[in-house]
């Protein structure tokens, strides 16, 4: 009688099975030893979780027991590309329809931030991409956000409409007084400049507030 064959087992070696059987079969504390973070473990505990542990600044991961700057510099760049491959820059071109477009493509680029960060995207007269800039990083004031900043690249552009983005790191995207102030007046320059402020989307943990949407903005 012959014996059941047996599934072959997966090497005990996280660099074998990753070359193996892929990234899915691996944990995250192997992924994290593999960039070097030899104290994965501790490290996750630490901070709770892998999002919490993305959020973290090279600066910051350098301080943490065990890990060098070569090693947080590793950490920190897999996070990044990360980011990166699922907040890609709106490619030239694109036209815009509405407000979800706008989160789904900015909501995994922002959404761990620390700071605020104030990005503006260029459109032209039928809403189609022309590039976006960022404006500004920290607490958004009105003092920051300059409408220089904000309509002199739209101007050279010739963009027919600007949408306004920008991040709460506390997660929740309701505006405040001064998200409301600073977008009405925006909104008021770009009356004066012949250059319309299309919609304010503010993104927060899985969800945002469009401006338009609520019939905050007058198009």
């Amino acid at each position: 009688m012959h014996p059941h064959p047996r599934y072959p087992q997966p090497p005990e070696d996280p660099q074998e099975r990753l070359l193996t059987c892929g990234a899915e079969a691996l944990t995250s504390r192997d992924l994290l030893g593999l960039l070097g973070a030899g104290p994965a473990k501790a490290l996750l505990r630490r901070h709770g979780s892998l999002r919490s542990l993305a959020s973290v600044s090279p600066l910051e991961l350098q301080r943490e027991r065990g890990i060098g700057p070569v090693t947080a510099a590793r950490v920190a760049a897999a996070f990044a590309l990360g980011r990166r491959l699922h907040g890609q820059r709106m490619p030239r071109g694109r036209r815009l329809r509405e407000s979800g477009e706008i989160f789904a493509c900015f909501h995994e680029r922002l959404r761990d931030l620390k700071k605020e960060r104030f990005i503006t995207v260029l459109l032209d007269g039928k809403n189609r991409v022309i590039r976006e800039d960022l404006v500004s990083e920290g607490i958004l004031t009105a003092s920051l956000v300059h409408p220089r900043e904000v309509f002199s690249p739209a101007i050279r552009e010739a963009a027919g409409g600007v949408v306004l983005i920008h991040n709460h790191p506390s997660g929740d995207p309701e505006p405040s007084a001064e998200d409301i102030e600073v977008t009405r007046r925006l909104c008021a320059v770009g009356e004066l400049v012949g250059i319309r402020i299309l919609d304010h989307v503010v993104i927060g943990d899985g969800r945002y507030v469009s401006f338009l949407e609520r019939g905050m903005i007058d198009t």
